[in-house]
């Protein structure tokens, strides 16, 4: 218990146990012990025997001092970890490596390490959200993964403390991006060959096999069937490993690739007149997503055991999905047609009841239906993306107004810039789900001024009058959504002072490459 006091210069145990066993005095002994180790703060000595008369022992006494002392290194740390102080991380470092000696018996390591953690990612956060634009290997090189791969080094205990640490953030916030850190930091430390550290951890040859998956943003069938064997390999009493294999698979990117693998999968029954229960790699690829899906729920409840795939997802939801892209394909078929063959087929506008119903019911079967969303605004899809965006309005958990799917969605509008010139699609993608929950959700009113702020010249004026009141922020609104409101004001000023317009809009660059899906000779020309 008292390992790591002799390297600070005080005695422990031990020390004294020898003490006691070598002197002819013991009551003397233990005086001089407690002279030399307690506090030594000369107006300390007369005070505390006066504690000893009123039957307050010295372990609560010390107790309290320590309770103390951490409260104000706590502020110092949190003065340290807000400041603009460029060596503020060294002077962390430096605050942590001097705790560590006293890992067993105080938890000094671990306030400095939260504080550590949370200062990071108050200001690097951020650069875990390029998304899906950079390789693994290159979301490894950013600062906060570096940092952290180098404060753990070779010790197996500070990782898994890290690992806790993460663990616990990401019950409290929900963010996933701590589960992003969890797979990038396993897989920085295999890119240095730390084998001390991934030898030990048991999701490391899941978490390697996955890496490569994402960097090919696909899930072949060989690499398939390394992972439903990882999977399987889970033995009785070691089910705990299911809650970090869980938070691995709830990273943004590992959900990414299996989503667009999923996609691939179905175009390729779709080509060849299969039903989605009888492809057993697309039945691993929604086992994975509902894994991924349940990380917060297994780590929360510390029940250890995969979510069961609800089977009407397979049965149901997946072959509507698939009417939806037939539907668009006839239509686009039609239009093909030599006008004296094309029938008066229009385009569908409503969606499939099992199609909406899963959506706001199964939150694998809504990862799914946001992301195929995302696939037909990358295509240019008008006609699809004005059917499916009211859908969106009512989803599981409200997933649709997450930051990482309207950062993506308003990116992938911007393709269709022209299209804002009608009514139509200024009321689909307006009226129709962006300004269903702007008033309740900041972060949809955020995204909104910033497709506004690149899309202005381009949308119908009546339409961007009546934005701009609408989306005038209350009082209680951040400083960050005041400021895009007053951007696109003095933008709209601007363009009214000299109303010549750009040819093009301007690109959102938000570091986003379609990922393009190839298609064979006998698949829809609009892919999934």
């Amino acid at each position: 218990m008292f390992a790591g006091l002799p390297e600070l210069g005080i005695s422990n145990g031990e020390d004294l146990k020898e003490t006691l066993t070598n002197c002819t005095e013991p009551l003397k002994a233990i005086d001089q012990f407690q002279t030399e180790n307690g506090i030594l703060l000369p107006t300390l000595q007369s005070a505390l025997p006066f504690l000893d008369l009123h039957g307050t022992p010295r372990l609560e006494f010390h107790q309290s001092v320590f309770d103390e002392l951490r409260d104000k290194l706590m502020e110092r740390v949190a003065t340290i970890a807000e400041g603009k102080d460029e060596e503020r991380y060294g002077k962390l470092e430096e605050l942590l490596e001097k705790s560590f000696p006293l890992v067993k018996i105080l938890c000094l390591p671990t306030i400095l390490l939260v504080n550590y953690l949370k200062s990071l990612f108050s200001s690097d956060l951020s650069i875990l959200h390029n998304f899906f634009s950079p390789s693994p290997k290159a979301r490894r090189q950013g600062e906060v993964v570096l940092k952290l791969t180098q404060m753990i080094g070779k010790n197996v205990k500070l990782y898994d403390m890290v690992l806790q640490f993460l663990r616990t953030l990401f019950l409290r916030t929900r963010n996933v991006h701590y589960c992003t850190l969890r797979a990038e930091l396993l897989m920085s430390l295999h890119d240095l060959d730390i084998s001390e550290i991934c030898s030990v951890d048991p999701c490391h040859k899941f978490t390697w096999c996955l890496d490569a998956c994402i960097r090919e943003k696909f899930v072949d069938a060989k690499r398939a069937r390394e992972l439903q064997g990882f999977l399987d390999g889970v033995k009785k009493g070691q089910e705990q490993v299911l809650g970090d294999l869980s938070m691995i698979l709830c990273d943004p990117f590992a959900c990414n690739t299996l989503v667009l693998s999923t996609v691939r999968n179905l175009q390729e029954l779709l080509s060849q007149d299969a039903l989605p229960r009888d492809s057993p790699d697309l039945m691993l690829l929604l086992r994975m997503l509902s894994l991924g899906q349940g990380a917060w729920d297994m780590i929360d409840s510390q029940v250890f055991k995969e979510p069961r795939l609800e089977l009407e997802v397979v049965t149901r939801f997946l072959p509507a999905m698939l009417s939806v892209v037939v539907d668009d394909y006839t239509f686009t078929v039609e239009q093909k047609l030599p006008s004296e063959e094309k029938t008066s087929l229009t385009y569908p506008t409503a969606l499939p009841d099992a199609f909406n119903k899963y959506l706001q019911e199964n939150r694998v079967a809504c990862e799914i239906g946001l992301y195929y969303t995302l696939h037909i605004a990358k295509q240019r899809n008008k006609n699809a993306l004005q059917r499916l965006l009211p859908a969106l309005v009512e989803t599981h958990n409200e997933m649709a107004f997450g930051d990482i799917f309207l950062h993506l969605l308003t990116g992938h509008l911007t393709l269709l810039s022209d299209e804002f010139g009608t009514e139509e699609f200024c009321s689909a993608v307006f009226d129709g789900f962006l300004l269903a929950s702007f008033s309740s959700k900041e972060n949809v009113h955020r995204h909104t001024l910033r497709l506004l702020l690149h899309l202005h010249h381009k949308v119908l004026p009546s339409c961007v009058e009546t934005l701009l009141k609408t989306l005038e922020p209350p009082k209680q609104s951040s400083d960050q959504v005041k400021e895009l409101y007053t951007q696109l004001t003095e933008k709209l000023e601007a363009q009214k002072k000299s109303p010549a317009q750009p040819d093009e809009a301007p690109s959102l660059d938000l570091g986003l490459h379609p990922v393009t899906v190839p298609t064979t000779a006998s698949t829809p020309t609009t892919p999934l």
